[in-house]
């Protein structure tokens, strides 16, 4: 029956039960998930000394969002960041939405392997990605940096695009393709106004899970970063010798602009299903 679960074959008092062991499973799991969010957005209005944060709460302040970048590592930390967030994002759509629209559509001698590496890529630990990365740097005698960074990003990153936009395209129905073909439309063409409207949502959902992922690695970073810090990289080291609270506004901000985002996001496809 439409709109039945899984619950509504069991008798009335273990459904009653299950429904309420089920509710209560989902807050804490939302629990268990927002509260260190929570605290970390608190504790970035907290009346900390200047230059370290303070976990006993001394106080309300908007301070330090007044003074977000003033300490001028953690700022060129940031940006080093964002830099290679958007490239990561760009690069890796690119490079997989080809490979993405093959795998889905195509047989062709050598697809066995690419699903390999792909899955390979993405179930490899980092820390073998990483070593591996730096293997290959010092193999070629590049020096260790933001463009290595970017390489490595890239390189994973381009692993969970293809998987993202793979789904999408599975789902559409090559008979699309063919009717475009029949009114004259070459394939070039036929991609631009047919295809490429309708793989777009997953084209973005793989392009930001490219740029979360990006911005978010430490230990693929640590191998290929050299002297060059990003943001997981500076926090990791001010952890020992104490951080500023702007690091928690910095945090916070990020996880705004990415909560904004899956709210415009749900807008649109309820707006879309409309």
């Amino acid at each position: 029956m439409s709109g039945a679960s899984f619950t509504d074959d069991l008798p009335k008092g273990r459904r009653a039960l299950s429904r309420r062991l089920l509710a209560i499973y989902t807050v804490a799991f939302m629990v268990y998930t927002l509260v260190p969010i929570a605290v970390m957005i608190a504790f970035s209005f907290n009346k900390a000394p200047i230059g370290r944060v303070s976990l006993k709460w001394l106080g309300f302040t908007t301070k330090w969002y007044w003074n977000a970048f003033s300490v001028q590592d953690l700022t060129t930390a940031m940006l080093h960041s964002l830099e290679v967030g958007f490239t990561t994002m760009i690069a890796s759509v690119v490079l997989a939405t080809p490979l993405a629209i093959a795998l889905a559509r195509y047989r062709f001698r050598g697809k066995a392997v690419s699903d390999i590496v792909i899955f390979a890529d993405i179930a490899a630990p980092a820390v073998v990605v990483g070593a591996s990365l730096l293997s290959l740097f010092l193999t070629m005698n590049w020096p260790r940096g933001l463009f290595t960074i970017m390489i490595a990003h890239i390189a994973f990153g381009v692993a969970f695009a293809v998987v993202v936009i793979r789904a999408r395209v599975s789902v559409l129905d090559s008979a699309l393709d063919r009717a475009a073909a029949d009114l004259g439309a070459t394939p070039w063409v036929a991609f631009w106004t047919v295809t490429f409207p309708l793989i777009l949502p997953g084209i973005v959902g793989a392009g930001l899970l490219a740029f979360a992922l990006s911005i978010d690695d430490l230990i693929i970073t640590a191998f290929v970063a050299g002297q060059t810090l990003t943001f997981p990289l500076w926090v990791y080291g001010a952890v020992k010798t104490g951080m500023p609270p702007q690091v928690f506004v910095l945090s916070t901000l990020i996880f705004v602009a990415g909560a904004m985002i899956a709210v415009l996001n749900s807008v649109v496809q309820h707006r879309n299903a409309r």
